[in-house]
């Protein structure tokens, strides 16, 4: 059951990861697009510039967790690679539960209230033009949260499967 959750969770973050490589082209194509028409045709709309500003929180929001999943997330790593499988899987575990997981559910703890009131609210920008939608741009704090959260579930598993011997 638990190497079910493990790859399931592993499903969903692969899946999110990809869906937002392609917002990240649709970010340097609209990029691209506010560039020509602010500078060729002295014209700009500021929700454009704001929906650029969304979609660069959701890439870098989602995508922690992915990059999390493929283990390309910034490490210092001067005595990690010395050690061996089984020590890599203790300094992961461990890194896991006692930094990890406690960073998600505090995130998740603050977070949650400044989420509800933007909600409740139906905050929008204050800028004259703006995306009316502050309200989901403000929900990405909890994304981040929430996907890291799976995503190291899924690597403590793992991590204690290769420690116990077996594979899930």
């Amino acid at each position: 059951m638990l190497a079910r959750l493990a790859d399931t969770a592993d499903w969903i973050n692969e899946w999110i990861g990809r869906a937002l490589a392609w917002l990240t082209l649709a970010m340097v194509l609209i990029t691209f697009l506010i560039v020509v028409l602010r500078y060729g045709f002295d014209w700009g709309a500021i929700a454009m510039q704001e929906s650029v500003l969304y979609l660069h929180a959701l890439v870098f929001m989602g995508g922690a967790a992915y990059t999390l999943r493929h283990n390309d997330h910034v490490r210092v790593d001067i005595f990690y690679q010395r050690l061996s499988p089984r020590g890599r899987a203790w300094v992961d575990l461990l890194g896991t539960l006692v930094l990890l997981l406690p960073f998600c559910v505090f995130m998740l703890w603050s977070g949650l209230p400044y989420v509800l009131k933007s909600w409740a609210l139906l905050e929008g920008s204050q800028e004259a033009g703006g995306l009316p939608l502050v309200f989901v741009l403000k929900s990405y704090i909890l994304l981040l949260p929430l996907l890291l959260l799976l995503q190291g579930l899924s690597l403590a598993v793992r991590q204690l499967a290769m420690l116990g011997g077996w594979r899930p």
